[in-house]
């Protein structure tokens, strides 16, 4: 892979199109190249990940748009917000005896002159829509955005540029082609080209019919519509977080002029305010993708290796300062970082197992401005994504929680909790009061129910309605036990003191960082002896209360387990379920003397 002639960091198209060529010289079929790779994606994640060209790749946000050329190659890091569907695309097209390419890129090369000719090949990729993964905390922003001088890519003579004198009408022929191509067929699906929906089934309507694909843009969230090829659906999910690495295009300089003779164009500006053309929203041409965990999002961790003392030490001294945090409240200093470290990690039937949100009681609103700020600031230092959300009757009321279909845009239109895997929200219940909910508080409130008890999100497609999984820590300020979200814990509140919180040095930050998202994705088992034990144990229990039931017991167990997380250990030890039995003995003495 060395000496190639084409620079695939200022010239992304080059090396695709130069794999194409070699590929079809040496015998391939065009035809079969469909949802297939002849060899682009191979070059690509050598360079990235075997000549170590991830981190000169930079990454795409409103800081390096300043500078960032089109046609270079970028990374992209965000949720999955909404799946758009296919498009259809001429892929290949024969140059008089030479085939070409136009896999990767948003413009195609088919000769005009062409038009239908059988020396084309019609091929698919899918659109999803990404945002920034909403709640990410302003410490997580990449500290390896391509330590290289900007101007090496604009100066490249190899990077490939689209220029509008190529064919002005480019677009409208390749999908007058398109839909002559595959009229007739028995799919459903749509062609979208830069915001253009045709109807397949209907191509006397035309350009003439334009359907919002992208129906608004706020900079604030810097979305970018990416552009998949050859992946299975299954490996790209709804509210999934993922690195896409691929060929960025935007034209900032796109026509909006309605007298422009391409009737595309104009077509595309009778609603230039609600479109998304590429001067409004990038796009990227997914070369390589791969989804993100927590721990991905903690540049510049420390390297441990997970070794008892050093898991100890950095746990005693996290535990620590969440002590101090919640006024010297040792017992909810321990249950919060419990909560913390919390995860779904299977499902039975309707049970969530894993999840253990948490419900401090004894808030008001003078506690509230002292230790709830302390602690939401913690939590934004601690965690990627944090949201908290002020529970009132009148936020109920206006705020959209779950995510609805919109059939007239054809977009999901997203709610508070489209959230990605391991967010944590702070639910503030003291300021609650008195009020009455309408239609849609009440659903608004029955959906953080649902949440809170089976870690599920009701997303609303107005003719049906889905639940879809989730895994979201939830913590619950409230001043007495909340009747409207039934917390896996409920724990009196008790603050000692209110001394002073020090300021903590990063590295220290960085090595809390990374002990919350490293424990937190341990696997965990229980071994034979421990689970006789924990059988005993349970039957013991219950013969002293006969209200205990398994819930109870599930919950009892996930403390256990997070305990034995919490000091790195992946299986269940006798003195951490005894700790874990401590834990809730004095969190039910509490309760009852509360």
């Amino acid at each position: 892979m060395v000496g190639l002639p084409y620079d695939c960091l200022a010239n992304p198209l080059g090396a695709v199109r130069l794999t194409f060529e070699k590929a079809v010289s040496s015998g391939s079929d065009p035809a079969t190249f469909d949802g297939k790779d002849w060899g682009a994606t191979d070059l690509f994640n050598h360079f990235l990940f075997h000549d170590a060209g991830l981190s000169q790749v930079p990454f795409l946000n409103p800081s390096t748009m300043t500078w960032v050329q089109p046609n270079t190659l970028v990374r992209f890091r965000g949720m999955i917000q909404d799946m758009l569907g296919n498009e259809f695309y001429v892929g290949a097209y024969k140059d008089g005896e030479t085939w070409r390419t136009n896999k990767f890129a948003d413009f195609s090369q088919f000769p005009m002159a062409t038009g239908s000719s059988p020396d084309m090949r019609v091929w698919e990729r899918r659109l999803l829509y990404c945002v920034p993964v909403p709640g990410q905390n302003s410490w997580i922003e990449p500290s390896s955005e391509a330590r290289f001088n900007p101007s090496s890519i604009s100066s490249s003579p190899q990077r490939e540029k689209r220029h509008r004198e190529d064919d002005p009408a480019m677009n409208d022929i390749e999908m007058q082609v398109i839909n002559e191509e595959v009229h007739g067929s028995t799919s459903n699906k749509k062609m979208r080209e830069d915001g253009i929906t045709l109807n397949l089934s209907n191509p006397t309507e035309g350009v003439g019919s334009v359907t919002s694909v992208l129906p608004y843009f706020d900079r604030t969230s810097f979305p970018c519509l990416v552009k998949i090829y050859d992946s299975p659906e299954s490996d790209l999910k709804l509210n999934d977080v993922f690195e896409f690495i691929g060929v960025y295009t935007f034209d900032p300089e796109f026509p909006v002029d309605k007298n422009d003779n391409n009737d595309l164009e104009s077509s595309l500006c009778d609603d230039a305010l609600t479109q998304m053309p590429p001067s409004k929203v990038p796009r990227l041409h997914c070369l390589v993708h791969r989804k993100l965990a927590s721990q991905d999002f903690i540049s510049g961790s420390p390297t441990f290796e997970l070794k008892s003392h050093l898991v100890k030490g950095i746990r005693e001294a996290l535990l620590g300062h969440l002590t101090t945090i919640l006024g010297n409240d040792g017992v909810a200093a321990n249950f919060m970082l419990l909560h913390l470290l919390s995860k779904v990690h299977a499902r039975v039937d309707s049970i969530a197992v894993g999840k253990l949100s948490l419900n401090l009681t004894c808030f008001n609103k003078e506690t509230m401005s002292v230790f709830g700020d302390r602690l939401n600031l913690a939590l934004k230092n601690l965690l990627p994504f944090t949201h908290s959300v002020p529970l009132t009757v009148d936020y109920l009321n206006k705020v959209s929680l779950a995510p609805k279909k919109d059939y007239h845009t054809n977009r999901l239109v997203p709610g508070v909790l489209q959230l990605a895997e391991g967010s944590h929200v702070t639910i503030d219940e003291t300021q609650l009061l008195a009020g009455t909910l309408n239609p849609s508080g009440a659903d608004n409130a029955r959906v953080l129910k649902s949440l809170l008890e089976s870690q599920k999100v009701e997303y609303d497609f107005t003719y049906y309605k889905m639940d879809m999984p989730a895994d979201i820590q939830l913590l619950v300020l409230s001043e007495g036990k909340s009747n409207i979200l039934p917390a896996d814990l409920v724990l009196p509140f008790r603050p000692l003191s209110v001394d002073a919180v020090q300021d903590v040095e990063t590295e220290v930050l960085r090595a809390w960082r990374w002990y919350l998202a490293t424990m937190r994705s341990l696997s965990h088992s229980i071994e034979q002896e421990m689970q006789k034990v924990l059988e005993d144990d349970l039957v013991a229990a219950r013969q002293e209360d006969r209200s205990l039931t398994s819930l109870d017991f599930s919950r009892l167990l996930t403390m256990g387990r997070l305990v034995s997380l919490s000091f790195g250990e992946t299986s269940l030890t006798l003195e951490h379920w005894q700790m874990a039995k401590e834990l809730e003995r004095l969190r039910k003495e509490r309760l009852q003397g509360n």
